[in-house]
């Protein structure tokens, strides 16, 4: 059985058969599918969907593409939809330095504030870091050590990663692990089974054999063989492992028909 710890099945490429799309990974053996939030909007969507749907939860945040364009109100939602039964997480937040659609100072401020929330909610962090290692991981030694958080689709540098599972956070892989021109194998393989999950990035990032196409959760199956002959494992050793990682950094009940 597989988990897809981070899609996006409210993107306008995936959210009108998104029921569809979940009963094709159900049936390619995945157990649970987080569908992560960019605004407040989208989180009021993705809460939506995961009431909807069974072996789906969702996050609320703000990515950093748009922490900018993020009023109180915005924040004001946030806080509201993170006390909710389906939201097993805060973000997508982090920092984005290589498109810049948020000004630096700002993404680094909404950054802050959601480790903030993090702290206030009980809740994990779900963080994205592009072109911007020596920051990332400056906040998270200065205040996301008391918090625990993922680093979603790992493209980062060995610093980068250190300094994430110093403080004790996960780190997950994407369909990047399939691609021919991969170079963060070694890194792959430095990160300890406990703290190792897999995803899709859905609609983004379709791994090998599906590379070019729409992505959706029925292909984590691929990240997780990408990362198994990368680390030398039996995709079934990775996929039962990450599995069991997901759900317990999620705080979810094992899998059952129900959930």
């Amino acid at each position: 059985m597989f988990f897809d710890s981070h899609c996006h099945l409210t993107d306008a490429r995936l959210v009108a058969e998104a029921s569809v799309v979940v009963e094709r990974a159900r049936a390619a053996g995945v157990t649970g599918v987080v569908t992560v939030a960019s605004d407040a909007e989208d989180a009021v969507r993705a809460v939506e969907l995961a009431e909807a749907l069974p072996g789906v939860w969702a996050t609320a945040g703000i990515h950093p593409h748009m922490a900018a364009a993020a009023d109180e109100a915005a924040w004001e939602r946030i806080a509201e939809l993170a006390g909710q039964g389906r939201v097993v997480a805060l973000g997508e937040t982090g920092l984005d330095y290589h498109y810049d659609h948020s000004p630096r100072p700002v993404q680094r401020q909404a950054f802050v504030r959601h480790i903030e929330l993090a702290r206030e909610f009980g809740l994990p962090l779900v963080v994205h870091s592009r072109s911007a290692d020596e920051d990332t991981a400056a906040i998270i030694r200065e205040a996301g050590r008391d918090v625990s958080g993922v680093l979603h689709c790992f493209a980062g540098g060995a610093a980068l990663l250190e300094a994430g599972l110093e403080a004790g956070w996960m780190v997950s892989f994407s369909g990047l692990v399939t691609f021919r021109n991969y170079d963060g194998a070694a890194l792959v393989r430095t990160v300890p089974a406990d703290r190792l999950l897999v995803e899709t990035d859905a609609p983004y990032l379709a791994p090998v054999p599906h590379r070019g196409r729409r992505n959706e959760p029925a292909f984590v199956r691929h990240v997780a063989e990408g990362v198994a002959l990368l680390r030398g494992e039996a995709v079934e050793e990775v996929a039962a492992y990450t599995t069991r990682n997901a759900r317990a950094f999620y705080r979810l009940e094992p899998a059952s028909p129900s959930t």
